[in-house]
This record gives C-alpha cells, structure tokens and sequence, in this order.
C-alpha cells in the first residue's frame, strides 16, 4: 500500500521563509516581529490560502504586520519571496540559512495536525483512542504548571490517567529533581491520587538523562521508585557520528520503558542523534520498549516517515506532548496526527491502553 504524505503546506513554506527573514535582520525588533508573524502562521488552523480575500487582501491575522504580510501575498501569488531570496543573497549568510533549511523537514503546522486529525482515511489511533500523555513536566523541574494543575487539565481533556516525568537529577541545566524533592512529589501524587480515585489517576514518572553510553543517570533502586521511565537524550546533538550503540543500549536498560524524542532533533536548529535507526527500533521491539513521538511543534520527534520504519520494526509507541504547562498539552495531538499519518495501529499506542494494562506493561520493565 502507498504510504499517506501530509498534504502540501503553504503555512509551512511561508512560516520558514519568515524564519528566513528573521534570521538575516540587523535589528533586534526585527528579528523578534518576524519571528513572531512565523510563528503566528505556523499556529494557523486553517490553511492560509483560505484567508485570502477576493481583492486580494488578506484577512487580519494577529501578530502579523504589513511587512510580514506582503510577504505572505508574494508567496500566494509567486509560490516564492523573491523579496526574501534576494535579501538573503544580499546577507551574506547563505550558508547558514541554507543549512537551517535542512533542518526542517517532516515539521507538521497546526493547520496539518488538525487535517490529520480529521482524514477518515488514515488508519492510526483517533483523538477519541487517547486515554492519557505520558511526558510532562510540572514546577518540580522547568515547568509551569503544578501537579494539581496537571490533574485538573488532564480530567478536563478526558484523560484517565497522566505521568509527570520531571527532569532527572543528572540534568541541572533543566532543574533537575532531586530524590529528596522526588519523594515529595510522590506524596502529594499520593494525595491527588487519593482525591481523584476511580476518576483520574497521576503517575510517578521521570525524564531520565541518557548518557553517552546510553544508560539512564539513576540508579537501579532509584528508577524502581518510577512507575514510567522516559529516557531521552539531552547531550551529543549536533554531532555527526554514529551513536546506534548508544541508542540501543538505551532501549535495553531495565527500568526505561519509554525511548524519548529520540533523535533530540530542533526545528531549524540541530539534527539530533546520528544512529541506524532501523537496528534501534529492532533492539526496542525486542525488549519491549515504547519509542516515543514528541508532539512539542519544536520537536515533533520522531516524525511520521521514521515512524513508519519503528512501525516495520514491531514497536510499541508513545504519543506524548511534553508539555510545561497546561496550555502545551494540546500538543499530544501533534504526536496523534504523526502516528495517524504513518499509520500506526493503536493497539501498539501504549498511551490507547487502560490504566490496568499500561501498569501491567510497565511492571514488566521495571528496573532489577
């Protein structure tokens, strides 16, 4: 069967391009206004096209100005900016741009989540198959939200379940929690647990660093504390050599039931890990491991054509937003729409299964 592609999106196309413009600018407000308006068009739920007016003007759109929007009427009517192209020659920062522009492909715009969302034809897992997010992070680490406030957003999305996965110690750049400040959160986990029973229910999660040989930086004792565990790696980025050792290694370090963003990618910014992707997702397959699809609009890792190879391979698969704050849980649909495009059944979705069978899986892979 032909594989399912996103449709052409000239939101994409005009959001980078406004990037672009961003980038080469002398001006501090500037650059922050067209990385605003790039933003604002990435953010669209509706293709941009269908915001022009038959005078040919365009209907407001905030945060957009009229230098931004002379640009967007140019792509409409050219499929380009030469305004944008020319200065860039002008720039001398060709090379940099060009190779921000390698780092960008399979980025899905919101207006392409909600399509995907919506296609009846793709056969991955509906937004009515979710039953919880399985990466988040409260103000125990760098988030915004309080765990109450998780417990709150959750229930009103109609989740049955959630993890909070703070940032590990070994990560202090992101605040990382310490054990002593764990155990507090495990108590009042406990408590919200104890108000919400039959209701929703709040798992004691991690976001473990990986380091360069790929295991987690807890202890053994120390992750049997977890019921989820999502190792990710946060180090060696933008380097060009192979780390499939690494990465496997990753997925065969008991304790770590979930494989994290795992290339570690950034829009426009680093390429993430360097690895044999395939031989990664078999070792995953064979011990059981979830490899994750980061709906973050930054990360958006793994993307739907690298999930279709995990999806060859046999693995499970967690759909997750990593949000920081409540207004980020939204971004789980990202992830949705990247395993809808790529097809993947959701029985293979660990975040499809009820509460009683995701805890019966990950037992399985608890540490020792």
């Amino acid at each position: 069967m032909a594989r399912r592609r996103p449709d052409s999106d000239l939101n994409g196309k005009i959001a980078a391009l406004l990037r672009d413009f961003a980038a080469i600018q002398t001006s501090k407000q500037k650059t922050w206004g067209y990385k605003r308006a790039a933003a604002a068009i990435q953010a669209l739920e509706e293709p941009i096209e269908s915001l022009l007016q038959p005078d040919g003007t365009l209907k407001k759109i905030p945060n957009i100005g009229p230098s931004s929007s002379r640009i967007i009427r140019e792509v409409l009517t050219t499929g380009t900016s030469a305004t944008i192209e020319e200065a860039i020659a002008r720039s001398g920062k060709k090379p940099d741009i060009e190779r921000q522009r390698g780092l960008r492909d399979n980025f899905l715009t919101r207006s392409q989540v909600l399509a995907a969302l919506r296609n009846e034809r793709l056969r991955g897992p509906r937004r009515e198959d979710y039953r919880g997010d399985l990466q988040m992070h409260s103000t125990f680490s760098d988030g915004s939200q309080t765990l109450a406030d998780i417990v709150r957003a959750g229930i009103e999305r109609g989740y049955e379940y959630c993890a909070v996965t703070d940032h590990s110690y070994g990560l202090p750049i992101a605040r990382g929690v310490s054990m002593e400040r764990l155990a507090r959160q495990h108590a009042q986990i406990d408590q919200l647990n104890a108000q919400h029973k039959g209701r929703f229910r709040l798992l004691k999660g991690i976001e473990a660093n990986l380091r360069a040989d790929g295991s987690p930086d807890m202890t053994a004792d120390e992750l049997r504390q977890l019921e989820i565990v999502v190792g990710a790696p946060h180090s060696t980025l933008r380097s060009k050599d192979d780390q499939t050792a690494r990465m496997v290694n990753a997925v065969r370090s008991p304790g770590v039931h979930i494989l994290g963003h795992p290339r570690g990618r950034k829009y426009g910014s680093r390429p993430g890990v360097a690895a044999d992707w395939r031989r990664v997702f078999d070792a995953a397959a064979r011990s059981g491991v979830a490899i994750e699809i980061d709906g973050d609009p930054s990360r958006q890792d793994i993307d739907h054509e690298l999930a279709r190879e995990a999806v060859d391979a046999g693995c499970l698969f967690a759909l997750d937003s990593d949000a920081h704050s409540t207004g980020e849980l939204r971004y789980a649909e990202t992830a949705i729409a990247h395993a809808r495009l790529a097809e993947i059944p959701p029985e293979r979705v660990i975040n499809c299964w009820p509460l009683e069978r995701l805890l019966a899986w990950a037992q399985t892979r608890r540490s020792g």
